[in-house]
């Protein structure tokens, strides 16, 4: 009982934790519409490559630079919209070489473009920048900047934005619905300092004057704006080559000095994860920007193809088991969570915030899957159905659109019992596996909507699966199914559901397996004598036996 009770306890300080991004907001500002929305000054460009410059200062906290940001004119309009979070502070803002004045609401800045925009060219708008970023207060829900020093007393720095938006340290267009095609980030730091950003690494140049060294990162995908990021510190590095499915992937490790013996061992899950997730997902979606991990100064960050560590080199969420029931100490959560996102979230992206269960709740499944992979599949359900006890049934997983709001903290457990509920109506399993693959080839590199993604399992499966989306994604209320056995007859009826409600379920009549169609109406079926009722454990239902 006293272990039982230290383990709610963490699990309480957990989801309260994860709360601190997944609050609960009744009414919005203008500034959350501008950031939220697809605002005018947003819709008649298209982003085309960012070539982001920024100089780290770590002593004074400091950045400095500059962000080229080209573009595709979609419709013929005057102002665009640039955002970056205060303190940061645009110097200058110009095309071809000519001043534009602008104005702002907040973050959200409105540049008044002297050059007449003509639908199908691509231009260019050069934006400088500067100022002491707001630094993170508990990294990655609390983001931003984390400042800290190794314990050799060296500057251990790098950033995390996911929710706060990218504009909190370099100026973009923030919002999720349009992806860079690809980018450089090339970042200056001190010379005794290493800075690892996303894609490859193309060049290290160390200045003759000025004590500084530049890094200078290509990223050859579309990326998300969160899932850019610097990381600076007194890394080493060391890698391997994978065979993968789509051939060689460079997996590149960077972590702080003191802690490389220690990483070789550790970090002997990445490959494994790489192997579980392709056989899952399809090929990992980033072979030309290879696969990074990066200690960071936090606990990690999905990051693409720059997933950031910060598990202090232990099995399981800082060294306990989120599940209860001891599979979760077979891996290290933070590889296997943040890698997983490079699918969810990173190859498959959600437009709005408000869908971010798109990237939650399938990477909080795939740690199962990584499990029943290697241990099988009562493991993998083990694992799952012991997160169950996390859930909070607080508000829905879906949040509000357009005003940069996101879901419930259950989209992460709740989110992946769902799924799992799913694969067991669909009740085939290389099906289910081919879905999963299936997502990510149709959203290949793609932005999307929670309707894109249950129309696609809805369809590919043969099943209409909307109300169950309906009753996990946009309610709090768990199906119960009630039963009651009388004199041969097996009556059950779903409660706590929404209309039209009828979710298939498996029980079991003593061992024999039964398959019920219960709807909100008293259902019967004939039975042998009095058999002894068990729910298949894999359904996130609850029951009721009626006497």
């Amino acid at each position: 009982m006293y272990r039982r009770i230290i383990f709610l306890l963490f699990l309480a300080t957990f989801t309260g934790t994860m709360g601190q991004l997944l609050q609960d907001k009744q009414q919005f500002t203008k500034q959350d519409t501008l950031r939220g929305s697809i605002t005018l000054e947003r819709a008649w460009w298209d982003v085309s490559y960012y070539n982001l410059n920024v100089k780290v200062q770590p002593d004074k906290k400091f950045l400095a630079g500059y962000n080229i940001i080209r573009y595709k004119v979609l419709e013929e309009y005057d102002v665009i919209q640039i955002d970056l979070q205060e303190p940061m502070k645009i110097t200058g803002i110009s095309q071809d070489g000519e001043q534009l004045n602008y104005s702002k609401i907040g973050p959200a800045h409105f540049i008044n473009l002297k050059k007449k925009q003509v639908p199908g060219e691509y231009n260019e708008l050069y934006v400088q920048y500067d100022g002491n970023p707001r630094e993170a207060v508990n990294a990655p829900w609390d983001g931003g900047f984390s400042w800290k020093k190794d314990s050799n007393g060296k500057h251990f720095a790098a950033t995390s934005c996911q929710g706060l938006g990218a504009s909190v340290w370099w100026p973009n267009k923030d919002h999720m619905y349009d992806e860079v095609d690809s980018m450089r980030i090339a970042i200056d730091v001190p010379k005794d300092l290493v800075a690892v950003a996303n894609g490859r690494l193309r060049e290290e140049y160390e200045y003759e004057y000025g004590g500084y060294k530049l890094y200078d990162w290509f990223v050859s995908n579309p990326i998300n704006n969160y899932g850019v990021n610097i990381n600076i510190g007194d890394y080493v590095h060391f890698g391997e080559k994978y065979e993968g499915e789509k051939g060689v992937l460079d997996m590149d490790y960077y972590v702080l000095r003191a802690n490389l013996e220690k990483a070789k061992e550790h970090f002997k899950d990445a490959p494994k994860m790489m192997k579980a997730f392709e056989h899952w997902f399809g090929p990992y979606p980033f072979y030309e920007d290879s696969f990074k991990l990066v200690e960071v100064p936090y606990l990690g960050m999905e990051h693409q193809s720059s997933v950031t560590y910060g598990n202090q080199y232990k099995k399981g969420y800082l060294g306990r088991d989120l599940s209860g029931t001891g599979w979760g100490l077979k891996f290290d959560f933070i590889i296997i969570h943040e890698a997983g996102h490079e699918w969810f979230a990173n190859n498959i992206t959600y437009k709005d915030i408000a869908d971010m269960w798109v990237h939650e709740g399938f990477t909080n499944y795939s740690e199962s899957l990584f499990l029943e992979y290697y241990y099988g599949k009562e493991a993998g359900a083990d694992y799952v159905i012991g997160l169950r006890k996390a859930i909070k049934n607080d508000r829905p997983i879906i949040g509000k659109y357009d005003v940069n709001y996101e879901g419930s903290g259950d989209m992460y457990f709740k989110g992946s019992n769902m799924l799992h509920t799913i694969r067991q109506i669909i009740n085939d399993d290389e099906k289910w596996r081919a879905i999963l693959r299936g997502l990510n080839k149709e959203f290949y590199h793609q932005t999307v909507t929670t309707k894109q993604i249950e129309d696609y399992i809805s369809k590919e499966s043969g099943v209409d699966l909307s109300k169950v989306f309906d009753q996990y994604l946009r309610t709090t209320k768990i199906p119960v199914l009630e039963y009651k056995v009388d004199n041969g007859v097996l009556k059950y009826r779903y409660t706590n559901v929404i209309d039209s409600f009828n979710m298939p379920i498996t029980i079991y009549l003593n061992d024999k397996k039964h398959t019920l169609q219960p709807s909100t109406e008293w259902n019967t079926d004939k039975i042998e004598g009095r058999p002894k009722v068990r729910i298949d454990r894999n359904y996130y239902i609850e029951s009721r036996l009626l006497e």
